[in-house]
């Protein structure tokens, strides 16, 4: 078979192919290798991580090929004229934290001379959905609320995913001189949670003065979806007027009350609903009222801080995070403190997404 043909074939796997020949020139880099371990860059194969000489063509003669963990096994092979195998180690970036994925390196001579070699990475796919997975992180994040005060109202909030890629979505905006604050809880974990959490942030109307209104709409959009039962949203909205001292609030199938701190202790705002999902798509939600004085704090929850667990398998829930409300002199207090409360609760280990937003009324 003409080599051309077997291009074909190494195009055709999952792992990463590299061929090159005894002076280390790269005759072959087949499709999963460069999704894997390159960037394109000014149209360039960018060989990143394992292959750190750059481009393609002749290894071994950059000023990097002494440090590139690929050249040494490559170098290797074609001094002895056998088999190569490495296990190496690169990091890759996650939110909040870094981790390690290992790539397992395979280089053989294809002929007896010793003049054609190929590399095999059985890494390759996992190294590409870190890749991808760290892509979606670095999304995901750009759609998070950037400031610290929103039409004069100042908030502060968390959110801490248990995959990376969460399907809580906090959203801070304004409109008509009024502050809005939207929290989501999709069903599911990891990336198609996270994909479904955009799709909220999209799909909400911010131009719609009616919280519920915004609801109603997203609703009809998200049975557009054809989603099955499993898949829902729960959200929790306010919208807060300070001309007024009015804020309305708006519940879909969120079953973590809206906490309210005022002068007389902790009230919890309950609004019954369904969520946004397939069970009930004609459901009309509303708008409810509540006033609000100077000093008085604002917290949204997703289920993920109330349902947290410890090593005894109890959860944090709603009266431990009201505890840390009444402890807290502000919005951006009580987030660092219930943040802390957690981490120490749960002993550092989340297993769902952890999301709070505060407001400063």
């Amino acid at each position: 078979m003409a080599f051309g043909a077997w291009k074909k074939v190494f195009d055709a796997l999952p792992q990463g192919v590299i061929v090159f020949d005894f002076q280390y020139r790269v005759k072959f880099v087949n499709t999963a290798f460069l999704r894997a371990f390159s960037n394109a860059t000014n149209g360039k194969n960018k060989l990143s991580a394992l292959l750190s000489c750059g481009e393609k063509g002749k290894c071994g003669e950059g000023e990097r090929c002494k440090y590139c963990a690929f050249f040494r096994v490559m170098r290797r092979a074609v001094e002895e004229k056998a088999e190569q195998i490495e296990t190496l180690t690169t990091t890759v970036s996650r939110v909040g934290r870094t981790d390690k994925i290992s790539v397992r390196i395979r280089v053989l001579p294809v002929d007896s001379k010793g003049k054609l070699f190929v590399g095999l990475t059985d890494g390759a796919y996992q190294s590409e959905m870190e890749r991808e997975l760290l892509s979606a992180q670095r999304m995901q994040q750009r759609l998070l609320p950037a400031g610290k005060s929103m039409g004069g109202v100042p908030y502060a909030y968390m959110y801490i995913p248990c995959f990376g890629v969460g399907g809580d979505m906090p959203d801070v905006y304004e409109l008509n001189g009024q502050t809005y604050g939207v929290l989501a809880d999709v069903s599911g974990k990891g990336i198609s949670a996270g994909m479904l959490s955009a799709f909220v942030k999209a799909g909400l109307d911010k131009k719609q003065p009616d919280l519920a209104k915004a609801l109603n709409a997203l609703n009809v959009k998200f049975n557009e979806l054809n989603q099955d039962e499993r898949s829902y949203v729960t959200v929790a909205g306010v919208r807060m007027d300070k001309a007024t001292g009015k804020m309305r609030y708006v519940s879909a199938g969120h079953n973590v009350p809206i906490l309210l701190k005022n002068a007389y202790g902790i009230h919890e705002i309950e609004s019954p609903a369904p969520p946004i999902s397939t069970w009930m798509p004609d459901f009309v939600y509303e708008e409810r009222e509540l006033p609000f004085e100077k000093g008085d704090l604002l917290v949204l929850l997703t289920d993920g801080v109330t349902e947290c667990m410890n090593a005894k398998g109890e959860q944090f829930g709603v009266e431990r995070a009201e505890n840390v409300l009444m402890q807290s002199r502000g919005a951006e207090d009580f987030i660092g403190k219930l943040k802390s409360a957690l981490g120490v609760f749960s002993g550092g280990k989340f297993s769902d997404d952890i999301t709070a937003i505060a407001f400063d009324l």
